[in-house]
């Protein structure tokens, strides 16, 4: 959200969720031309998507503020994408390091809500090496929370539940059906502004064994 704001595209999380949810489910359903993109390709074609839907159904001001820009609109869609491509590969980046040290004493696998093109992303960031098995959703047309994704990677793995913990920075799509396969789950919960608790730790209490606030976190663990 704050790579809209950064532009001047003042807008809430609930009405860029349900722009990410439409641009998500239209890149979905696109040809097998999606399957050779990069991130930054990918990843502006979504924000193509969601200024679309933005422009067409979204509120009265930010639709008035978009029309007002007539062409530039698609030259900002391309700023933010770029914007937020730049901050997903550095992440990618400076995960690469932990992934190689944890790759020595542990299997590593990939399962992702993706869109057809996880292999590409991953090998374009360098990591692609370090992954045993990756499981892109698009291609097995299975999407988290649906356990059979997760069952699909034990597989590949070779693994026993009880000696695989899922990391994912969601609760419900991560977390949660990991654990009812009897994996232990780890929810990387990112950083919460404010002092307070996190308005979600009831509910990992009840879905999450562990909870970190970054990934490099997980070398801290008592496995």
């Amino acid at each position: 959200m704050r790579h809209y704001h950064a532009a001047g595209v003042r807008l809430s999380r609930a009405e860029l969720d349900l722009a990410y949810s439409q641009a998500t489910r239209a890149a979905y359903q696109a040809g097998e031309e999606i399957h050779g993109h990069s991130l930054h390709q990918l990843v502006k074609r979504l924000v193509a998507h969601q200024f679309d839907h933005l422009h067409r159904h979204g509120p009265e001001g930010i639709r008035e503020h978009l029309e007002g820009l007539g062409e530039d609109r698609h030259r900002l869609a391309d700023r933010i994408a770029a914007s937020f491509a730049e901050e997903s590969a550095d992440g990618l980046a400076r995960s690469r390091g932990l992934l190689k040290e944890l790759s020595h004493d542990f299997k590593l696998g990939v399962v992702s809500n993706f869109y057809g093109n996880l292999q590409v992303v991953l090998v374009e960031a360098g990591i692609r090496e370090l992954i045993q098995v990756a499981i892109d959703s698009k291609h097995m047309r299975v999407f988290k929370p649906d356990q059979r994704i997760f069952v699909a990677a034990l597989r590949a793995l070779d693994l026993p539940h009880n000696q695989v913990a899922m990391v994912g920075d969601s609760l419900r799509k991560d977390c949660e059906p990991a654990r009812n396969l009897g994996m232990r789950s780890i929810w990387l919960r990112g950083a919460h502004p404010g002092t307070g608790e996190h308005p979600q730790a009831q509910e990992a209490a009840a879905l999450a064994d562990h909870s970190i606030d970054a990934l490099e976190e997980l070398k801290d663990l008592k496995w």
